[in-house]
């Protein structure tokens, strides 16, 4: 024990980086941890204030019900589900009952300032208008001004206050599937415990029914406040059995709020589960760093554990010996890592707050299980990662104490290494290679899931095998320029090539998931575009940036503009389908679509009459949707829409599908046969608007069509154009979030790169002490490990390449079978990944380098 802490902290300058892989790695792990669990506890002290004793929303009581929950989205109908005002007499008269407060609000709301702007949030979060009540008052505090009164007056909560330059006085407009409502902000509201991030604005309870309900008495939730003679469960089956337990979902606040829990911790686990995905892949990249450390540090020690051998130490004192250096080191990293990871939960907060979601600091949530995950998961990958160099340290002989340090690894040991990860590739490569002759898209990417991690496991085995071969080729390229000192940096990289591969597959791995998810990105986009070209005849997509639907008073206001020659909307519903032979429905969505559809959308008729389709009393479905269901033109099927609402349908026509980038496998009904069945209440708006330009007059058309639209800023006119830029910026900043959650494993493996050449520095200062003496300067051996630096980086960068290539392409095939069929792979990206790569090479060689350079020649030449 003693040895080893002497030995930790002689050489504690060169366990430095391994310990900050170990930090980083931890303090996102537990960083991901804490901050997950804080929006937890604040979301649940919200549930918990804001509940009643019972809790009615609209739904049933079956099991999976929900009702007024976070997990609540705008309404495609423009308006909220409720429950009838009278309802409110009957919860009253329930005993024991001592206040009934009725709620209203609603998401499909747009609200726009004097200067015609959204101030709703840019995040897609919801703009929330509700009735002012006094549940509010459990979780909001005014400000400034006072409560509305009035038809004429709104509240607006702080935040947007501030972010939109909204002050008392000021006039709004609320826009709504009742149309637009003038309104002057009365007051400013705060938040006491959270801004989940959305916009509220509140009115009195008859302006909220008007803008909302179109004057109907109506409630989204009824909060029942109990006397304390009553236990709330009690109470629950008595408001139950009083309003009809099979008619409204009733439920305590215990239930209430454990049900947003639920529907939040979904949504959470998500994201823990993805930010602890990059974690993990950090993790994996890490090891690779701390083998290389403390493979040179037992290579640099071997005449020293020589000696301690030759003077009784035995091999496990040895082994021990190793371990607990590693034990220390990740005790040492992990516990920082945590410290570091309350860092980081709190600078998410802060982006959070950035954002418009506030979250205090005082519920900070740091469980016992944070502090001992992050260090038991330090220290295992540590030791993990330390135990083939203990292992190598414990079979040092004696005869070693008379050898030099730093030899080479067993050849046979690299001759199995490379065979084990040559039958890895081969049997990965096949699996990926397979997905192409699979039909199924899930069998598809099994295949998948099974490819990538053999051929990944299979290259690192196979790398050191790799190194001679690919570092030459690259001298070839780039290092026979630099004459002799391009020829010493190429013999130092292949000098150890277990090291230098060890070194570039933690680059690799970065780079192979970087390369891979750009070649899917790209292949979406470039899906999508021809999909557009091939599918989409409309000159202009009319669309709501945040979700919302297009409000029939936005819909009239189209029929103004000037140089059309049609417009159709494209409306969406849920529905259920039985066929004459099957015992069970199947799921199925609709696009409900008017007599235009077929001009602006090219639709593409496998068998049948699309226009008689589109009649009254018709249907479509695709040739897959056919195939799965034995369907056959003329077949009459039972359709039941979202809402109970249902009638008979005949299958006039089969199409084909445009493929997962358009819409998947759609079914479509005209307009007029939905109006027939389908309740008004029921009934979505469009979420999308398509029209089609007079020939050669499209500028104008769209010129007009935005001027006729400017009263609704939260719809967009855009053309063919602008939505393939709408789908590239799309998926832009989803694979750019990606990129920035893999830069923590791309900079643990540059951390090992520069541990890599510094540990080589020390392991050759004897040999730089020479080259010095016979004359190099000190410019040609920074530039020598300078470059040696760069080969090895793109050694990695070229091995990451290839792989990602190879997972890109199979990913691409398996997203063919959804109809993603275009492959494109980004060239862009790949340069810019080696040109990265060289960069990083070149960084990583600063600090190494310089030290290199300010070597005494004397104290190096006699250094053993």
């Amino acid at each position: 024990m003693k040895t080893s802490l002497r030995n930790f902290f002689a050489h504690k300058g060169r366990m430095i980086l391994s310990g900050l892989a170990v930090l980083l790695s931890v303090a996102f792990v537990c960083g991901t941890l804490v901050f997950t669990a804080t929006m937890q506890t604040t979301f649940e002290r919200l549930f918990d204030v804001s509940a009643s004793n019972v809790m009615v929303t609209p739904g049933s009581g079956e099991e999976g019900a929900t009702g007024g929950g976070i997990d609540d989205m705008p309404s495609m109908t423009g308006r909220p589900e409720t429950m009838p005002g009278d309802l409110a007499d009957t919860l009253r008269g329930v005993d024991g009952v001592e206040e009934v407060t009725g709620t209203l609000d609603s998401q499909s709301v747009v609200a726009v300032d004097a200067e015609n702007e959204n101030i709703g949030p840019a995040t897609g979060a919801p703009t929330i208008v509700a009735n002012w009540n006094p549940i509010e008052l459990r979780s909001m505090e005014i400000v400034e001004g006072s409560a509305p009164e009035g038809s004429g007056e709104v509240m607006v909560d702080s935040q947007t206050a501030e972010s939109s330059s909204v002050a008392i006085g000021d006039e709004l407009r609320l826009l709504s599937v009742g149309g637009s409502f003038a309104v002057t902000v009365s007051g400013i509201v705060e938040f006491q415990i959270t801004n989940p991030g959305a916009t509220l604005l509140y009115v009195d309870t008859p302006t909220a029914q008007e803008v909302l309900l179109g004057g109907e008495d109506g409630y989204t939730a009824f909060y029942v406040d109990t006397t304390d003679a009553v236990t709330d469960e009690e109470m629950r089956d008595r408001v139950a059995s009083a309003v009809g337990e099979d008619r409204y979902l009733v439920r305590t606040s215990e239930q209430f709020a454990e049900d947003n829990r639920n529907a939040l911790g979904e949504f959470l686990d998500i994201i823990r589960w993805v930010l602890l995905g990059f974690a993990g892949i950090a993790l994996l990249v890490g090891i690779f760093l701390i083998v290389n450390t403390f493979t040179m540090l037992v290579a640099q020690r071997t005449r020293e554990i020589g000696l301690f051998r030759a003077i009784g130490a035995q091999r496990g004192q040895v082994n021990r010996s190793v371990m607990i250096e590693a034990l220390l080191l990740g005790v040492v990293g992990s516990i920082l890592g945590f410290l570091a990871g309350i860092g980081i939960a709190v600078a998410l907060m802060a982006i959070l707050g950035a954002v418009g979601m506030n979250l205090s600091t005082d519920d900070l949530t740091i469980g016992w299980t944070v502090p001992v995950t992050g260090i038991v998961l330090g220290v295992t990958v540590t030791l993990i990662a330390a135990w083939i160099p203990a292992r190598r340290a414990g079979r040092i002989t004696p005869m070693a104490a008379l050898q030099d340090a730093g030899n080479p690894g067993d050849a046979k040991a690299g001759r199995i290494r490379a065979a084990i990860g040559a039958v890895l590739l081969v049997l990965g490569t096949a699996a990926l290679l397979a997905v192409t002759g699979t039909e199924s898209s899930g069998a598809a990417g099994q295949l998948l899931g099974v490819g990538i991690p053999l051929t990944l496991v299979g290259l690192v085995l196979a790398a050191p095998a790799l190194v001679g071969l690919v570092i030459r080729g690259l001298s070839a390229v780039l290092l026979r320029w630099f004459g002799s000192i391009g020829r010493l940096a190429e013999r130092n990289a292949m000098r150890n090539p277990r090291r230098t591969g060890a070194t570039a597959s933690a680059l690799m791995i970065g780079l192979a998931l970087v390369s891979a998810l750009a070649v899917a990105g790209a292949s979406l986009v470039a899906s999508t575009d021809k999909a557009i070209d091939e599918t989409i005849g409309a000159d202009f997509i009319v669309q709501s940036e945040n979700f919302m639907p297009v409000m029939p008073e936005a819909i009239a206001a189209m029929g103004e503009a000037e140089h059309l020659t049609a417009t159709s909307e494209y409306r969406d519903i849920g529905a259920e389908i039985t066929t004459a032979d099957a015992d069970e429905p199947f799921a199925q969505r609709f696009g409900m679509v008017d007599a235009d559809y077929p001009r602006v959308f090219a639709v593409d008729v496998a068998e049948g009459d699309i226009d008689e389709a589109l009649a009254p009393g018709g249907f479509t479905v695709t040739t897959g949707v056919a195939e799965a269901r034995d369907l056959a033109i003329g077949d009459e099927v039972e359709v039941v829409v979202e809402g109970g609402d249902s009638t008979t349908l005949t299958l006039r026509a089969i199409t084909r599908s445009a493929g997962a980038a358009i819409e998947g496998d759609y079914a479509y009904m005209g307009i007029p046969t939905a109006e027939e069945f389908v309740s008004d209440e029921a009934m979505p708006l469009p979420w999308a608007v398509f029209a089609m330009a007079e020939e050669g007059l499209q500028a104008e058309a769209k010129a007009s069509l935005e001027t006729a639209l400017e009263p609704f800023p939260q719809l967009v006119v855009r053309d063919q154009a602008d939505y393939k830029e709408l789908v590239r910026s799309e998926v832009g900043m989803i694979l750019n979030m990606v990129y920035g959650l893999l830069a923590l494993a791309i900079i643990v493996a540059v951390l090992g790169v520069i541990n890599t050449l510094a540990l080589s520095v020390v392991e050759r200062t004897r040999e730089i002490g020479l080259m010095r003496a016979i004359g190099l300067s000190r410019r040609q051996l920074r530039r020598m490990i300078r470059l040696e630096s760069v080969v090895i980086a793109l050694f990695g960068a070229i091995l990451g390449v290839a792989l990602g290539l190879f997972w890109g392409w199979a990913s691409q095939q398996v997203m063919a079978l959804e109809g993603i069929d275009v492959l494109e792979i980004p060239v862009g990206v790949i340069v810019i990944v080696f040109i990265g790569s060289a960069l990083v090479g070149l960084l990583a060689a600063l600090i190494p380098a310089f030290r290199a350079g300010r070597m005494n020649i004397l104290r190096a030449i006699a250094t053993e």
